[in-house]
């Protein structure tokens, strides 16, 4: 941690010596370089360069799971750097700024699945000890089919959410820099490849404990200085940020002597944001409870959450690693609201005009006429908890690539330098495509990455649910489970993307009601189970009698007298 210690103390000596050089510029919402930002921006990317140099991943077992030597909160910090994406960062307070309460349901969902993860597979997954989610589906249903399909499966959610978080990086660059979005996110897709490709999981592990630290910094400085400013209880904000939404849902007046960047402070009432389901929003409570599931069963079932279990020494690690990611989480989960009610006052005067929602929570820190250094590290720490997540989402996706399709399926005899070989290559391929999906600007940030966790809960979720609590499970029922959840996902997707381009299939609105994109896990992962259970029941193939004793006696440790 020494390495790491001093590369954080330099970069806030630079920090300080940028924000007393340039602090003025970042005053404008878009369209503009803005030249403090930009030096905070290069002096964290040269951070995360530094530390994938020093911690670069030198054999497979480095590159894959960090050679299994992070401490439990080290490891939780990384959970947390790696789980609080763009999504998380920007997302949740773009989806609450433009839904209110209904937004509420990411929130809960993408808590609760760390919960379910602590309390049913972080343990037994380290103590299965395998390197990556196909891996384990491989061997828990001994065919080689499923592992590939596994790890098809994993390279597809892999990307899926790796192209919301291009879209946050893309942003922020744009903000920042003020360039086209195009070269924003091409610029932004070049670093972070650059530094994954070096490190490996080791170092992108380093890194993640360092963006955590600047992730939760520049969340929360701006909290405490617009509660201060405009006279709510800032000692804890996020529990006086109620008299905010109290102002919103009330209504609060103009000419009140209180003024953000020229414009009044005011806003006309609204009910809805404060009301669960309230048909202002168009929102109901079955969107609202679908959500919720599809998340929470579907962070389960993320493969990067998933690989970040290999890289502790043990299974008690592994559920620390766990509880430490969950405080680590909370810290802005709970403190996210407060930007989406801020910028919903903030932003309502006519004068101000639309907003992109996906930038809220930075805009909002410019309209209440924060420091412009602190705006500008709030939108570094923007693209620091979009890096986490790509880097540990390209990490994944590289795994699946070279160890579980390239050597364990089509070539076993490939030497270790080959392998690292092919992980980098498929780190590559997987950025490229992911920047060009990036680029259509599908939709919210927040809604891009649900459908990863929908797809993570149809697919992967039901495999290991029931590979490690139910024997019986085998592998035609393994094949039948995945067909089912798979056939409900390419469904779902084609009838989103037919919507997408203005197409009109047959049923198009029931679909895209009950198995919308963001939520389609609510179907499609009960369906999976029931398959799983139903063909496994009826097969006359049992599971082999050596991975029913490795279950019970390493997975779930009961001791055969």
């Amino acid at each position: 941690m020494s390495k790491l210690s001093k590369i954080i103390y330099v970069f806030i000596l630079h920090l300080i010596f940028a924000g007393s050089l340039f602090a003025e510029s970042a005053t404008k919402l878009e369209g503009e370089f803005k030249l403090g930002p930009a030096i905070i921006l290069i002096i964290l990317l040269i951070t995360f360069i530094m530390v994938g140099i020093f911690n670069r991943a030198k054999d497979t077992s480095t590159y894959w799971a960090a050679g299994r030597k992070i401490s439990p909160v080290g490891a939780g910090m990384a959970i947390a750097s790696n789980w609080m994406s763009a999504a998380s960062f920007l997302g949740m307070a773009a989806i609450m700024y433009g839904s209110g309460y209904h937004g509420l349901s990411y929130v809960v969902g993408w808590t609760g699945g760390y919960v379910l993860l602590l309390i049913l597979m972080a343990g037994q997954i380290r103590r299965y000890g395998k390197y990556t989610a196909a891996d384990f589906i491989g061997d828990r249903y001994y065919s080689q089919g499923l592992r590939g399909f596994g790890a098809g499966v994993a390279i597809f959610i892999s990307f899926s959410y790796c192209v919301g978080q291009f879209a946050g990086i893309g942003l922020m660059f744009k903000w920042i820099l003020g360039i086209d979005y195009t070269w924003a996110v091409l610029i932004g897709a070049s670093v972070v490849l650059a530094y994954t490709l070096i490190s490996g999981m080791l170092g992108v592990t380093k890194n993640m404990q360092i963006q955590y630290v600047i992730i939760i910094i520049s969340f929360l400085i701006p909290l405490f200085i617009l509660t201060y400013k405009f006279g709510y209880f800032f000692w804890l904000p996020q529990a006086g940020y109620g008299a905010i939404v109290s102002d919103i849902v009330n209504g609060l007046a103009p000419g009140n002597g209180i003024t953000a960047m020229g414009h009044d402070f005011a806003i006309l009432p609204a009910p809805e944001f404060a009301m669960p389901w309230d048909p202002a929003t168009g929102q109901t409570a079955f969107q609202w409870i679908a959500i919720c599931f599809s998340l929470m069963i579907g962070t389960a079932g993320l493969p990067h959450v998933i690989q970040r279990f290999y890289v502790v020494p043990r299974a008690k690690d592994a559920r620390w690693s766990v509880v430490w990611g969950l405080f680590f989480i909370c810290i802005l989960y709970w403190s996210a609201p407060i930007y989406s009610a801020f910028g919903k006052i903030l932003s309502a005067n006519p004068e101000v005009g639309m907003l992109a929602k996906d930038a809220i929570v930075v805009y909002t820190s410019q309209l209440g006429d924060v420091f412009p250094l602190i705006t500008g590290l709030l939108a570094a720490g923007a693209i620091s908890a979009a890096f986490s997540t790509v880097s540990g989402l390209l990490v994944a996706g590289a795994s699946a690539f070279s160890h579980d399709l390239y050597y364990k399926v089509i070539n076993p005899n490939a030497n270790e330098r080959t392998q690292m070989l092919m992980a980098r290559i498929g780190t590559i391929l997987m950025a490229a495509s992911v920047a060009i999906v990036a680029l259509l600007n599908l939709g919210l940030i927040a809604q891009l990455v649900a459908v990863a966790f929908s797809l993570a809960g149809c697919t992967i979720f039901p495999l290991f649910l029931l590979g490690i609590w139910w024997s019986g499970s085998n592998r035609a029922g393994a094949w039948g489970g995945l067909i089912a959840g798979t056939t409900v996902s390419i469904v779902a997707l084609v009838y989103f993307v037919a919507g997408k381009f203005g197409g009109n299939l047959p049923g198009q609105d029931f679909i895209n009601y009950y198995m919308n994109a963001w939520y389609f896990a609510i179907f499609g992962a009960p369906l999976a189970i029931l398959t799983n259970i139903v063909v496994s029941k009826l097969s006359k193939e049992k599971t082999p009698l050596e991975i029913k004793k490795f279950l019970a006696q390493q997975v779930h440790n009961y001791k055969v007298n």
